[in-house]
């Protein structure tokens, strides 16, 4: 299985249902308890399903009782304690094969106390300003929250480039590079440093037209 995780993740961990729901958070894959204090695993993907329809559901527990209501709430799989490994990782290839054919992807950042989902595909440009993140989305709002520059550029996909040390830009939208200026839509212009101008252009080539 190792081999199938290379890219960079985050892991929240929750004592009970209630907790899940109140976090306002959108993961991609939950594992699930049916045994849990203030709301059972069950109740607690009912109401997540209301809300939310992308996120896999994969339930372990030593209940053999609910397997079938996991098929109400479109669960992967209903794993059994104690867990067999070949089994696990059937799973977890299914599930990860879901998640790739996902239509857009999307990045959880964290505000304070509450967190906020955003689609890859929305994102124009990243800048770094300290210790804060301004993610510049395409219908011109700016998110700021705080993480190293580094982390994010684990956490997104192949059609994002850093071209500054300070600035990650999303491939699918950048016009061309000119007088160490990147051009993007409307007008907007980001700084791309030397050393990586001809970077830039061999990875849009490489994102456009499949060349390198």
């Amino acid at each position: 299985m190792a081999e199938r995780f290379t890219d960079a993740y985050q892991i929240d961990r929750f004592l009970d249902g209630r907790s899940l729901l109140e976090s306002g958070c959108e993961f991609d894959l939950i594992f699930l308890d049916i045994q849990m204090r203030e709301m059972n695993g069950m109740e607690a993907a009912r109401i997540l399903r209301q809300k939310n329809r992308h996120s896999v559901l994969i339930f372990v527990t030593v209940l053999k009782d609910y397997v079938f209501d996991a098929f109400e709430v479109q669960a992967c799989d209903y794993l059994v304690k104690p867990l067999d490994s070949g089994h696990f990782k059937r799973t977890m290839d299914r599930a990860m094969k879901s998640l790739e054919q996902k239509e857009d992807k999307n990045i959880v950042v964290r505000r304070g106390t509450s967190c906020e989902v955003i689609r890859l595909s929305q994102i124009l440009y990243c800048e770094v300003q300290g210790r804060k993140v301004y993610v510049h989305q395409t219908d011109g709002t700016v998110v700021d929250y705080y993480e190293r520059m580094g982390d994010l550029e684990r956490r997104v996909d192949g059609r994002f480039f850093r071209c500054h040390r300070s600035y990650l830009v999303n491939l699918d939208f950048v016009r061309g590079c000119k007088e160490g200026r990147v051009m993007l839509p409307w007008r907007k212009e980001i700084p791309v440093s030397r050393l990586r101008e001809q970077d830039l252009m061999k990875a849009l080539m490489r994102h456009r037209f499949g060349r390198s």
